[in-house]
């Protein structure tokens, strides 16, 4: 079945036009009339959305965002069609106060602080404003939100609660699970209560799920938000065998900033392979999604947001996983694409500069399906950033990162943090009482020269100093800044 404007067009648009065929000077004038009044009925029409998201996908890890390794011709696609984030960073990179902000639209500190810390099962999530807006919710794959520790056991076997599952209509899911080939997901209540392993590879299957929603949505009027959270790229770095087979580590190309010492460079190496596997399999599964809302009628009226909770250091800095604020932890890719029938003159193209944060997911996709943020959600919405039918607000100059309560994981930074990513290309982080780092990105995209106790940049780190003192009073976090003289 095709989309309701579609149908509109052959039955109502078409036939306008061939009235008309005969009136000579005024068959153009009556085209253009037919076009606008068109292009008024696709943007009557209410949106669907699908987020897309996997765990520890940097943002410098797609090849429309320059990685020679890897192919990702779905996304590059996407990100041509739609438009492309390549600054937009994770605020706090780590699983579940990602996850916290992404859904509740609130900073960390005000949501999910840590690792294992449970989101607040009172607060209201973008899936209650979806369902008060008459949209059907469903949530597949990686939740991650729900506190359990796993010292206690395995997280896959954990069950979260229906009344702690976002308010999602439909949640099929699990709260944690790093074994991508024994995947385990719940849901249900009550007597249709379900548990069971997934027959194959994590991101497949978690993809044939949503698949099959949105086979069932092609004859429902009522529109929907989708969302599809899968585990890779995370550790353990491991793909099915013909995405495996396309990468030999010795022949990778390495970032500048991953040091030429042996333990490093060969974990690096090892585990880089493995994931660039599973960012291909991811791309081919985007490919299988937008084939599927084709086949339905629905790729015309429905948003895809692919974006990942935080990136992974894969030995940079001599570090791996995350909780760093060097670019390859925070930085996220970040792709609007969908939605818009091509030449219907909603779109916006070209690449925004825009450092849009995790607090920011949340508004923007319910402006991109015309629905302004609820006043506690304390993000910005970008949505203006992509159509034309959205107010264009002033973008804000820069965002804020920070790391509340660290994991102290092995290779990362132990200690909390609070720092500033700028438009015009600068970065600043303070542990407490004492600045840390200062990178002049333009200049130093593998962050090799930290400026942060040159005296020639005095000048711009008590402007950056005050910067960040105006986000933590503005956010309402407690951190102390270092005084200087």
């Amino acid at each position: 079945m095709k989309s309701e404007a579609g149908l509109i067009y052959k039955e109502l648009g078409a036939g306008y036009l061939s009235r008309r065929r005969n009136e000579g000077g005024r068959q153009l004038a009556a085209k253009a009339e037919a076009c606008i009044f068109l292009e008024r009925i696709f943007k009557m029409k209410r949106k669907n959305i699908i987020w897309v998201f996997g765990d520890q996908h940097r943002a410098q890890a797609l090849s429309c965002n320059g990685d020679p390794n890897v192919s990702t011709p779905e996304l590059d696609r996407l990100a041509v069609e739609g438009q492309n984030f390549p600054n937009a960073v994770c605020g706090m990179p780590l699983c579940c106060p990602f996850r916290g902000s992404l859904l509740s639209g609130k900073y960390p500190h005000h949501s999910v602080p840590g690792h294992e810390y449970q989101m607040p099962p009172k607060d209201p999530t973008i899936a209650t404003v979806f369902n008060a807006n008459g949209y059907d919710t469903a949530y597949f794959g990686k939740w991650h939100l729900d506190g359990f520790h796993e010292r206690d056991g395995r997280a896959a076997y954990h069950i979260v609660p229906p009344e702690r599952r976002g308010a999602f209509k439909e949640w099929v899911g699990f709260e944690n699970n790093n074994s991508q080939w024994d995947s385990w997901v719940h849901g249900g209540e009550g007597e249709n209560a379900f548990h069971y392993r997934l027959p194959g590879y994590e991101t497949d299957c978690l993809t044939d799920l949503l698949i099959d929603y949105i086979d069932g949505k092609e004859s429902d009027e009522k529109p929907f938000f989708a969302v599809l959270s899968v585990q890779p790229p995370h550790n353990p770095y491991i793909a099915p065998a013909e995405f495996m087979d396309r990468f030999n580590p010795q022949q990778l190309e390495m970032r500048p900033n991953v040091p030429n010492v042996d333990r490093i460079m060969k974990k690096a190496r090892r585990e880089l392979a493995g994931a660039y596997a599973q960012i291909e399999n991811l791309d081919w599964n985007v490919g299988r999604i937008r084939a599927t809302l084709a086949d339905a009628g629905l790729e015309d009226d429905t948003h895809i947001v692919f974006f990942s909770d935080h990136g992974d250091m894969h030995g940079s800095q001599g570090q791996f996983l995350k909780m760093s604020p060097y670019e390859e932890s925070i930085r996220v890719p970040f792709i609007m694409g969908g939605g818009i029938p091509m030449s219907y003159g909603d779109e916006k193209g070209n690449d925004s500069n825009a450092v849009m944060n995790h607090v920011d997911i949340a508004p923007t996709t319910l402006g991109l399906c015309g629905i302004d943020a609820p006043d506690w959600m304390e993000g910005f919405d970008y949505s203006g950033e992509r159509l034309k039918s959205r107010p264009k607000k002033e973008v804000p100059d820069s965002t804020y990162i920070q790391s509340v309560i660290p994991t102290k994981h092995g290779n990362s930074v132990d200690q909390p943090w609070r720092g500033v990513v700028t438009v015009d290309g600068w970065k600043y982080v303070c542990f407490e009482n004492q600045q840390w780092l200062l990178f002049n990105l333009n200049e130093d995209p593998y962050e090799q020269a930290n400026l942060a106790f040159n005296v020639m940049f005095k000048g711009k780190r008590e402007e950056l100093n005050e910067r960040l003192q105006q986000w933590i009073d503005k956010t309402g976090d407690k951190f102390s800044l270092p005084k200087f003289d």
